[in-house]
């Protein structure tokens, strides 16, 4: 039975690398600071754990067995492992990066919010890729921030999920889109003309809950006529122009189309509290340098939203 050999620790290993590049015990002795029957018994110990020589004797002192120039280029590869692991990562350059950034949002955030982060983010990292997922009732966000196929998720929840980490990105009020040709484009709504009007809604995009607008019209006993369902934001301002239908969503949203086309922005006349927007992830980036960036990008990208929202909405 041959006899177990010694394992390879990282002290060793580091002097497996310095007697191959020096082929000399005395000089590897000088460079580790160490005595020269230390080096010579580490040696030994390194040719029994390889089965190999290492270093040999010629007519001008030591050289590296051809085992042993493998042996050097492993343990270069295997100390550059070590530090890599044992070192703090570097800071984060988002000039340099070519990282794939992966962001979760609602289309409802196309109209102002998602291309004010898409300016920023191009601007301060030129090389990265950045790729938006539609959040909708059929993707599983939260297993997407776990598994790591989303870094961060932007959406406005009642109650956001409780295991994720959460920063509050802003509020929104809750206003009427209607064509500017709907009789109802001039006059001020009451409650029992909103609820019985003919509504445009979307599909809620997040599976396990009514929608914001109408889980709070239930809460009062109340519910509005929705005639009319759709996948994407996208399309509601085309449907506003061409029919009698309303649209209930936030004044981000209705304010943005009312500046290129003939939409009329109507107050609510339900009492909605504000729609509240949050930023979502996952303990598994908490830390990560170049994911703190992303959610420090959005972050502020929402604070200018938020003080043009409440100081000069007219503009939006």
């Amino acid at each position: 039975m041959s006899k177990p050999r010694d394992s390879m620790d990282t002290h060793l290993l580091r002097t497996l690398q310095i007697l191959l590049t020096e082929q000399s015990v005395s000089r590897a002795a000088i460079k580790l600071g160490l005595s020269q029957p230390a080096i010579s018994n580490s040696l030994r110990r390194l040719r029994d754990i390889t089965g190999d020589a290492i270093l040999v004797r010629s007519k001008t002192g030591m050289v590296a067995t051809a085992r042993g120039l493998e042996l050097l280029a492993y343990a270069n590869e295997a100390l550059s492992a070590i530090g890599r692991i044992t070192q703090p990562p570097g800071a984060f350059d988002p000039t340099t990066t070519e990282r794939e950034f992966h962001l979760g949002a609602p289309d409802y955030l196309d109209a102002m919010f998602l291309p004010n982060i898409a300016e920023t983010l191009r601007r301060e990292a030129p090389h990265a890729k950045f790729i938006v997922h539609p959040i909708n009732a059929d993707y599983d966000y939260a297993e997407g921030l776990e598994d790591g196929g989303l870094d961060v998720v932007i959406g406005n929840w009642l109650q956001p999920p409780p295991q994720m980490h959460m920063a509050r990105l802003f509020d929104d009020e809750v206003v009427c889109m209607v064509g500017s040709q709907n009789p109802v484009a001039h006059r001020e709504l009451s409650l029992a003309q909103y609820l019985e009007m003919p509504h445009l809604a979307p599909f809620p995009y997040v599976s396990e809950r009514q929608s914001f607008i109408d889980g709070y019209l239930a809460s009062e006993g109340l519910r509005r006529n929705i005639q009319m369902t759709i996948p994407y934001f996208g399309q509601v301002a085309g449907m506003l122009l061409r029919t009698d239908l309303i649209f209930t969503t936030g004044r981000q949203f209705a304010q943005h189309y009312a500046r290129y086309l003939p939409i009329t922005v109507l107050p609510s006349p339900f009492p909605f509290p504000r729609m509240r927007f949050y930023l979502l992830w996952h303990h598994r980036c908490h830390g990560a340098a170049e994911v703190i960036w992303l959610r420090q990008c959005i972050v502020r990208v929402a604070s200018m939203l938020q003080a043009s929202l409440q100081g000069h909405p007219e503009t939006l």
